[in-house]
């Protein structure tokens, strides 16, 4: 059955988790006080650096006592310069259910190397028995799910009193989901989420608990130099007053700036929270009445409201072999491509065949509400082409 062709179309197709869509009302003009030509080194260029931290910290509700700072490689830099500078005195417990947990665990175990290590996992869709984690080891998770989207439904699994460190790799939850700073003792993201900012720059951030453990620890390994958070036992205090450890872009930083300040003039992380929910709420309405979809994750309060999952339980599609599967999918993410409609929709390659919808705060509901008719149009409109073809 083919639908009849949808008419409103969304005002931004920018749908894809990372580059996310940029605030809207964005222009080239909020770049306008860049440093450009100026180092970051400079006077200027650290201040301009550490009001990008201290805005970032008081939207967050961060406590005082934690420090942050601008780190190289985006949040996989941020991730992996804490699990090379803290793991290894404690037993850890890592946490796999979607792509990039799975790949800590292939950090920790292959390229560390450490021994003592427990993983716990589930399937797409799905969430590890959070009462089985030990915090009294050290503990390496990711919040929220990008290539699954399940997000974490609260910290009261993580003791007050725990022993060990958590590791939070929050790159598709912060600034869209509130976060318990009490249990999390090291936070990671990039700009590119829930702020639409550009790629290549990590943010790190670290609890008391954390520092403590970078001047009580050496670990045994080589450490490169962008991973090098102390010096003589003690932590290097530049980075996390905007003096970083390796050249940013002024240019990134200036956008960063500008997101920032349309988060506080929407009411900071509520205001942000609102929207992103609000868009979740457009794609559950959709998805109850479409009989061909369905949430990738089936429990609610695991369900991410960024990173926004939906596969197909079409019976048509389900006898197909994975890789048609995933071919359908591509045809579905290229014809509304092509229609200027929706761009990069396909859930991640190494994720069961399904789509994905950025739901961040930068995109407006109207286009979630939008997108959805294109995209059963399109889903339709190929599958009525693939049986023609087989016919």
């Amino acid at each position: 059955m083919s639908l009849p062709r949808p008419t409103l179309k969304p005002a931004n197709p920018n749908f894809s988790s990372g580059p996310c869509a940029k605030r809207p009302g964005w222009s080239f003009d909020g770049l306008k006080g860049a440093l450009l030509g100026r180092s970051h080194r400079a006077g200027v260029g650290v201040k301009r650096i550490a009001e990008l931290l201290e805005r970032s910290k008081k939207i967050l509700g961060m406590p005082a006592d934690y420090r942050l700072a601008l780190v190289p490689a985006s949040d996989t830099g941020a991730v992996e310069m804490a699990l090379w500078s803290l793991l290894g005195p404690r037993g850890i417990d890592a946490l796999s259910w979607e792509v990039f947990g799975k790949a800590w665990v292939v950090d920790i175990t292959q390229q560390l190397k450490l021994q003592d290590v427990r993983v716990l996992e589930a399937p797409f869709g799905e969430i590890p028995d959070l009462a089985q984690v030990d915090t009294d080891r050290d503990v390496i998770f990711t919040w929220n799910g990008t290539t699954s989207g399940v997000k974490v439904p609260n910290g009261d699994w993580i003791k007050p009193d725990r022993q060990g460190l958590t590791i939070c790799d929050a790159t598709s939850a912060v600034f869209a989901m509130d976060l318990p700073w009490d249990k999390l003792d090291v936070v990671t993201w990039s700009w590119q989420k829930v702020l639409g900012g550009e790629a290549a720059h990590g943010m790190l951030a670290l609890s008391p608990r954390a520092v403590e453990r970078l001047e009580s620890y050496t670990p045994p390994w080589p450490m490169p130099k962008l991973f090098r958070l102390t010096k003589g036992g003690k932590l290097v205090e530049d980075p996390f007053e905007g003096k970083t450890i390796n050249t940013p872009s002024m240019m990134a930083v200036e956008d960063c700036l500008d997101a920032l300040k349309w988060a506080e003039s929407i009411g900071g992380l509520p205001g942000l929270m609102a929207r992103t929910h609000a868009n979740l709420k457009a794609v559950e309405a959709w998805v109850a009445k479409t009989d061909w979809a369905e949430f990738l994750p089936a429990t609610a309060d695991i369900r991410s409201n960024t990173s926004i999952c939906f596969k197909v339980v079409d019976p048509w599609l389900a006898a197909q072999e994975d890789d048609t599967q995933k071919k359908i999918i591509k045809s579905v993410e290229k014809l509304l491509d092509g229609e200027g409609i929706a761009y990069e929709i396909a859930n991640h390659r190494d994720a069961p065949p399904s789509f994905r919808l950025w739901g961040g705060a930068t995109v407006e509901t109207s286009d979630i509400e939008a997108v959805l008719p294109w995209i059963d149009w399109a889903y339709q409109s190929v599958r009525a082409e693939h049986q023609a073809k087989a016919a």
